[in-house]
């Protein structure tokens, strides 16, 4: 029998799923995942292989096709019948999450939520490529955004008034326009030359990785079929050029070693 623990029932849980190998959720959520009696879970964003980690007779219900109200009405019953509630989502809780809209209606019926961070699948996507995003003298800032969709961007959000910067970027929910990403970047100053890389499905089995240019992805993507699950990384952390960093050079003090 798996230890138990005494996770609050009076609360919903909010667990980030991780971006996708079942393996990379962190070890509350796997807890919470055990000892779970109603799970809402994220449709397809999420691997339904977690859902393993669940009693057999958890209550889990896929959330793709409902709404606010009906997912929410959903955790007030289980949490009202005594029930450990977990709140699937995908990644991590703090990006693209739509969190508060939930917590607010929660809140109206006196039921508080715990969130339990995960890995985000901009860090699942560097794991993937084996790269870092801050890079000692080329790169040590990264911009994490998307383009307007359905979801109007902020007016001093555009990838172009980001691209300026010429740092290390992630995009997410973007991939089904990637024509109109490359032209919102090279026209805010991105050389053509810049290095990209989208990554399909990051850390799931059949994650696929296409890499070129700003000059070329374009077309290398639409050849790849991939049109959506995907993140965008683009800057010269990708590229060649590197600096050693100066923690570990034996010529450089701190405050644990001397040169």
């Amino acid at each position: 029998m798996p230890e138990r623990f005494d996770f609050d029932t009076s609360k919903v849980w909010f667990v980030g799923a991780g971006p996708g190998d079942k393996t990379l959720i962190t070890l509350k959520g796997y807890r919470l995942l055990q000892q779970a009696q109603v799970v809402i879970y994220a449709g397809s964003l999420i691997n339904t292989e977690l859902l393993e980690y669940c009693p057999a007779d958890a209550e889990c219900h896929d959330s793709a096709s409902l709404t606010l109200h009906q997912i929410t009405d959903l955790m007030i019953g289980g949490v009202k019948a005594g029930k450990l509630v977990v709140r699937l989502q995908t990644g991590d809780l703090s990006l693209y999450g739509s969190i508060r809209e939930q917590g607010e209606v929660l809140s109206e019926h006196g039921i508080s939520f715990v969130s339990v961070p995960g890995v985000s699948s901009f860090l699942g996507a560097a794991s993937q490529l084996g790269v870092e995003y801050t890079v000692p003298e080329v790169s040590q800032s990264l911009i994490i955004t998307r383009i307007e969709g359905r979801t109007p961007m902020p007016p001093k959000e555009s990838l172009e008034s980001f691209a300026a910067h010429q740092t290390s970027m992630a995009i997410f929910l973007s991939v089904q326009d990637i024509t109109g990403v490359v032209k919102q970047l090279t026209s805010g100053g991105y050389p053509p030359e810049t290095p990209v890389a989208v990554v399909y499905k990051a850390t799931w089995e059949d994650c696929q990785i296409v890499r070129a240019t700003l000059a070329d992805i374009a077309e290398r993507v639409k050849a790849s079929g991939i049109c959506k699950t995907a993140l965008i990384l683009v800057g010269p952390f990708l590229g060649d050029e590197y600096h050693y960093s100066k923690l570990y050079d034996a010529g450089f003090s701190h405050e644990y070693r001397q040169a």
